[in-house]
């Protein structure tokens, strides 16, 4: 099993005592930096698949500056939190416990809610995204049962890869990587007499009216995430050393990944910006070099939707095993493989979640991600915030050189891109998003209650009264 009470109650309780790194399964081998680094690059990206439809929605010009752009106003910040809280409250529940710590349970098991039901909604877009591009080869996939098919049947045997173990999810991704970017490396480079810099300035055809949600929406979906990894803590060889660098080595990763391919499409094309739709590089691909390099893209495109897949459920998963360790879950919820000393039952539940909502339209699920996602974001600027001002002494293995109002500025700007998300959405999403919110509450308190009559054994139960945080005096 993992954590138990009582290596977690001491840093949950006292804010005098620096957290140590929790104990992980005694079996379990730790996730050394390479790897980490490309889960991390997956829970994020996985490559430019995915990141057509903003030259679609805005033009070539807007799209190349969005994401040139937005990785310093959204996802530095975010990446910056994660790294300083990741190393200073390191454990499987990452952002569960820092909102734990900062405003007590409830809090923390609501953003366990968000954080865990947007992650298995965004692991559910991975197989259609991979389906699309089958289905280019494979035409008897595009609908019907044998769409129906291939999704469950894919979803299922990635997630029993999961099952196999971290390290071997990890070095899958370190190979997946790798191998669905070369493509666009070869892209590149045989643009490059083709290219014509002019065309990174154009507006877009006057023909196609301009569609903001869809452009944020893309390049929200495309670079957000980057906290996730931070569930994996109590899992990762030397945190407190190893998240900063992976951080760092994966925005670096991430930008170059989406910047070079796009300038190179955009450049050695002429434009018609209705062919911009997800899928487009593989076409983009065979008027650069041939038929060759597009069925070489689109494998590659199979490949990274796998290694997406893997990295958000293996962070699903062992968010799953760090709500139980907190005693927001059961304690049975946490179980691991005897096997693998996997969380096999966070594993199952993220996969069953994910098949039930796998067949809604691609830009619902973006957009009920994105709303969800949002919210728990929220939260965690505000935790991260609360946390630096209440526990200002409490050692920090890596520290965001800023003070308070600097902090609170690097927090603002994505905070109010965030509301600017949550503002565009639609009712469908509004309702969907409140319902599954009302479910998380009413998890909280039923939990609770079954606590107090002592029918469901929970760790840390000493741990979980309402006095269980910072003093908010």
């Amino acid at each position: 099993m993992g954590r138990r009470s009582s290596s977690i109650s001491p840093p949950l309780l006292h804010e005098e005592q620096d957290p140590e790194p929790p104990p992980s399964h005694p079996a379990t081998k730790k996730l050394a930096l390479i790897p980490l680094i490309f889960l991390i690059y997956f829970e994020v990206a996985g490559g430019p698949y995915g990141e057509e439809s903003a030259v679609r929605a805005a033009g070539p010009l807007f799209a190349i500056l969005g994401f040139l752009i937005f990785p310093f106003i959204w996802s530095m910040p975010e990446a910056l939190v994660t790294a300083e809280l990741a190393t200073t409250f390191p454990g499987n529940g990452g952002f569960v416990i820092w909102a734990h710590r900062a405003f007590g349970p409830f809090w923390g098991s609501l953003m366990g809610s968000w954080k865990f039901l947007s992650g298995v909604v965004n692991l559910a877009s991975y197989p259609v995204l991979c389906i699309d591009y089958l289905k280019l080869a494979i035409p008897s996939l595009s609908s019907g049962i044998p769409h129906h098919v291939a999704i469950f049947v894919s979803t299922s045997v990635l997630s029993f890869l999961n099952y196999t173990g971290l390290t071997i999810v990890g070095y899958t991704a370190v190979t997946l990587g790798i191998v669905s970017l070369s493509p666009f490396v070869v892209m590149t480079l045989i643009s490059i007499p083709k290219i014509h810099p002019s065309r990174w300035i154009s507006l877009g055809e006057k023909s196609v009216k301009k569609d903001w949600t869809l452009f944020f929406n893309t390049l929200f979906w495309n670079l957000n995430f980057w906290d996730n990894a931070s569930t994996l803590a109590g899992e990762v060889e030397n945190p407190q050393k190893s998240y900063p660098k992976a951080l760092l080595s994966a925005g670096i990763l991430t930008c170059l990944a989406y910047l070079i391919p796009l300038l190179a499409a955009i450049g050695a094309i002429p434009l018609d910006q209705e062919d911009w739709v997800n899928g487009y590089f593989a076409d983009a691909a065979e008027a650069i070099a041939g038929k060759w390099l597009k069925i070489w893209m689109e494998v590659g495109a199979v490949l990274s939707a796998i290694g997406l897949f893997e990295a958000q459920l293996s962070s699903c998963a062992y968010q799953f095993l760090g709500m139980a360790d907190l005693g927001v879950l059961p304690k049975s919820f946490g179980v691991r493989s005897k096997w693998f000393s996997t969380p096999w039952l966070g594993i199952l539940v993220g996969t069953a979640i994910a098949l039930a909502v796998s067949y809604l339209n691609f830009s619902d699920i973006i957009s009920s991600v994105n709303f969800l996602y949002s919210l728990g974001m929220l939260l965690e600027f505000a935790s991260f915030l609360w946390l630096r001002r209440k526990m200002a002494s409490t050692k920090r293995p890596f520290r965001v050189p800023l003070g308070m109002p600097g902090l609170m500025v690097m927090c603002l700007v994505p905070s109010g891109f965030l509301i600017y998300v949550m503002a565009v959405a639609t009712k469908t999403v509004y309702l969907v998003s409140a319902l599954l919110t009302l479910v998380g509450i009413v998890w909280y308190f039923v939990m609770k209650f079954f606590r107090s009559k002592k029918w469901i054994e929970f760790n840390n139960t000493e741990g979980n009264g309402e006095d269980d945080h910072l003093d908010l005096e």
